[in-house]
């Protein structure tokens, strides 16, 4: 796209700029509420009318809190929960875009640190964390959920990783976690964006139990009568826990397919492979997952095939780094336009008509995908430094 054409496109993201002047450091402590007991401790988001979206302000008190529940040693358990119908949509991506377009490159590059930093505390917590997911649960949102001890799921939870119709990639550590799950289920969640139900999410390993949303609170008000570390959290959790049958028509019922194609090495091949399956009447998972790939950014498929495929062999802490590198050249257009192109389409003019570019994965060059691996040489970028947390209890959440 020309440099007109960007002008054009982005004359009104600029606009509104002006109309968002608090959207860096809301200092609001009530989008996050701290409650308990001195031995349970519950965090629940409050930014219900945002559909309790992470902003840098959310992600510096839980994670500021949840260091003090860490060392705390009367505290014995911490409660992870929401208000409102999402448990969380994400990461506030359009702050950060209006942030970068304002030429506020520190505040992007801070941003992220702070959410990486806080998905990987959450990861190697050395006290037990449950998650209550009881609604719509995506990006940073999943990162912040799925990286905890229990993950309980109710008949309202809905879990996707949309980032690549933004522009963007599943990042806060997706390729850790999606790619434990069976076979190559995380590559189709990844790529395509499909939504699971609370049932698919404790079949494929996502979550830990499901519980019947009118249980849940019940549940939360027994959870905090745990006074002693060696009461088993788990069998507290299934005795409120039930079977959950996955659909009929569920994609998770269709693994063996979606295993021959999403195995492939490359996203033509995994497209190739889907038209096929479909030349005797496709199925609705295989037309959906074929129109995502088709409208989503090119550029961003290949970098999260390439980002889950290595993500199966490392452990979590290399798999954010790898996030914070590539996001880097996407928040600072190295590569490409795309970032900012779909977050103005999708999230602020909201025509949902994202003029990619490159516009089709043929034109996404093998150069173009591993340059976005490769640390940025510019000091607002520096390298994203995790604390050393060796003497934590970490193992494979999944």
């Amino acid at each position: 796209m020309c440099l007109i054409q960007n002008l054009f496109h982005y004359r009104t993201i600029r606009r509104k700029i002006y109309m968002a002047q608090s959207f860096t450091f809301d200092r609001d402590e009530k989008q996050v509420l701290f409650t308990g007991n001195s031995c349970v401790k519950i965090v629940t988001l409050n930014r219900t009318q945002k559909l309790n979206t992470l902003n840098y302000e959310m992600i510096y008190q839980i994670k500021k809190n949840l260091q003090m529940c860490e060392n705390d040693p009367s505290v014995k358990l911490v409660i992870l929960k929401a208000n409102g119908k999402a448990f969380s949509a994400g990461g506030d991506v359009v702050s950060v875009i209006m942030s970068s377009l304002a030429g506020h490159w520190i505040y992007a590059s801070m941003f992220y640190k702070k959410l990486l930093t806080l998905e990987y505390f959450i990861a190697t917590c050395r006290k037990p964390l449950v998650s209550l997911i009881n609604g719509l649960v995506m990006g940073a949102g999943a990162g912040l959920s799925i990286n905890t001890m229990f993950r309980v799921v109710t008949e309202k939870a809905v879990f996707a990783m949309p980032e690549a119709s933004i522009g963007l990639f599943p990042d806060v550590g997706a390729s850790y976690f999606l790619s434990r799950l069976p076979g190559y289920f995380g590559e189709y969640i990844g790529l395509t964006g499909a939504q699971l139900d609370g049932a698919e999410m404790v079949a494929c390993g996502l979550a830990t139990h499901f519980v019947p949303s009118v249980k849940i609170n019940t549940l939360e008000n027994v959870l905090q009568t745990v006074t002693n570390s060696n009461l088993p959290i788990a069998e507290v959790i299934e005795t409120f826990a039930e079977k959950a049958n996955v659909k009929e028509d569920s994609s998770f019922r269709r693994l063996e397919i979606i295993n021959k194609c999403f195995s492939k090495g490359t996203l033509e091949e995994i497209i190739i492979c889907l038209e096929k399956e479909s030349e005797n009447g496709a199925e609705e998972w295989i037309k959906n997952a074929l129109s995502s790939m088709r409208s989503s950014c090119p550029l961003s498929l290949k970098i999260f095939l390439k980002s889950i495929r290595t993500g199966r062999v490392q452990n979590i802490e290399q798999c954010l780094y790898r996030d914070y590198t590539i996001a880097g050249h996407f928040l600072r257009r190295t590569i490409s336009n795309d970032f900012y192109e779909g977050t103005r389409a999708k999230l602020i003019d909201k025509d949902n008509k994202p003029k990619w570019e490159p516009s089709k994965l043929e034109l996404v060059s093998e150069e173009m995908v591993d340059q976005c691996f490769r640390d940025i040489d510019e000091e607002e970028m520096d390298c994203l430094k995790l604390p050393d947390r060796s003497n934590s209890q970490i193992a494979s959440r999944l």
